[in-house]
C-alpha cells in the first residue's frame, strides 16, 4: 500500500532513495484522486516502483516546489531526481509502461 508522507519525510523517502519512486500528489476532496488510489495500490504491489502519496492541502511547500497546479499529479523520481510527470487518472498498464520506460533509461 502506498505510504502517506509529509514534507518532513520527503527528503528521506524520495530524494535519498535509489531507484524509482512514484509520488502521487493528491487531496481527500479530489474525486479523480480517489479513483487513482486503487490503481496506485496495484502499481505499488508490482514491486517495480515505490509509491508514496503527498496530500497537497497539508504539504503545500512541496507541491509548490514541483509546480503542482492540478491533481492528481504523479511525479516519477529516479535516484532522487525528478524524471517525469503525468496529470490525471491513468490506467494501470499505462502507468507501468511509464515506469518501465524510466527504468530502462
Amino acid at each position: 500500500m502506498p505510504k502517506e508522507i509529509s514534507e518532513n519525510e520527503f527528503e528521506t523517502e524520495v530524494m535519498k532513495s535509489k531507484g524509482l519512486v512514484l509520488v502521487d500528489f493528491w487531496a481527500p476532496w479530489c474525486g479523480p484522486c480517489r479513483m487513482l488510489a486503487p490503481i496506485l495500490e496495484q502499481v505499488d504491489k508490482s514491486g517495480k516502483v515505490k509509491v508514496v502519496k503527498i496530500n497537497v492541502d497539508d504539504n503545500q511547500t512541496i507541491a509548490a516546489m514541483f509546480g503542482i497546479s492540478s491533481i492528481p499529479t504523479m511525479v516519477l523520481f529516479k535516484d532522487g531526481k525528478p524524471h517525469s510527470g503525468k496529470i490525471g487518472v491513468l490506467p494501470f498498464q499505462q502507468i507501468m509502461a511509464w515506469v518501465e520506460s524510466a527504468e530502462k533509461e
